[in-house]
């Protein structure tokens, strides 16, 4: 009996001790599982933060990325308002040219027509003089005069046949036919020797400055300064004339060269009578 009792002992002192060795195994477990826990969640944590922080920094760039266009786009946009400004600007000054030529044009149709009718007028003027006052005699002798007259007056006509410009200008061909030109009274003449390069000449009203010559083809280039507009031009050919209006001006300045010389022009100024005021001596060095 003691002994069966010795035994039962024995086996409740067995499961006690065992017990404990069980709670400790589940103890380290569950430890374990916490740290795996907390270290999955830090790791979390950080990643979470260095994704805050990639966020604030691709925004900040965006940021910058879009303030830096805004001002692109906005200089472009000063940019075209002020290309559009100058485009309004020489539209203007193209159509005011337009408008000078054309009413250069119509008046110079005035004054031929004009002309022509004062010159019919002067004859049937004479015509009916004759015929009512004159003799036989001072008929005949005013026939002989008058005939004279037509004679030379044939003679500057057939010394005359030079061509005209766009404005029916006759252009003078050299030295001699400027002379007969002047003497008509109608427009003044300032004859110029140019003879250096890429310098400022004055001529007149203008400032004429050369820069080549071709003496085979009789061929130049200038830069013209009118009122302080620059125009330049290339390949001009000798005889050729050029037209320039003045600030208020109706009739155009006429600028014809004569002679294509190595590094060397010479020509003329031709300014209509109205315009005589704004003339000024002709270039040191012209005829």
């Amino acid at each position: 009996m003691s002994d069966d009792r010795n035994d039962v002992q024995s086996v409740v002192v067995a499961d006690e001790a065992a017990a404990p060795r069980w709670v400790g195994i589940i103890v380290v477990v569950l430890a374990i599982v916490s740290l795996a826990a907390l270290g999955v969640g830090w790791s979390a944590s950080n990643h979470s933060k260095s994704l805050e922080q990639t966020f604030a920094t691709q925004e900040q760039q965006t940021k910058q990325s879009e303030d830096v266009l805004s001002q692109r786009l906005a200089k472009a946009e000063d940019t075209d308002a002020q290309l559009a400004g100058e485009l309004s600007v020489v539209t203007d000054k193209m159509k005011l040219t337009e408008g000078e030529l054309s009413k250069a044009r119509l008046q110079a149709k005035k004054i031929k027509e004009d002309d022509a009718q004062e010159l019919a007028e002067m004859q049937n003027q004479t015509t009916a003089q004759l015929a009512t006052k004159a003799s036989v005699d001072d008929v005949s002798k005013i026939g002989t005069d008058v005939n004279g007259v037509k004679t030379d007056l044939e003679g500057t006509k057939n010394s005359l046949q030079m061509a005209k410009g766009e404005f029916g200008t006759l252009i003078a061909r050299n030295h001699d036919e400027v002379e007969e030109l002047r003497r008509l009274g109608e427009r003044d003449y300032y004859e110029f020797t140019i003879d250096k390069k890429n310098q400022r000449e004055k001529v007149g009203a203008l400032a004429v400055e050369l820069h080549t010559t071709n003496t085979k083809k009789s061929q130049y280039g200038v830069t013209i300064y009118v009122d302080d507009q620059r125009h330049e031009k290339k390949n001009l050919t000798a005889n050729e004339p050029l037209y320039f209006f003045e600030s208020g001006a109706r009739a155009p300045l006429e600028f014809v060269v004569n002679q294509v010389g190595k590094d060397k022009i010479t020509g003329y100024l031709s300014v209509p009578k109205s315009n005589g005021t704004h003339a000024q001596a002709a270039v040191s060095g012209g005829n």
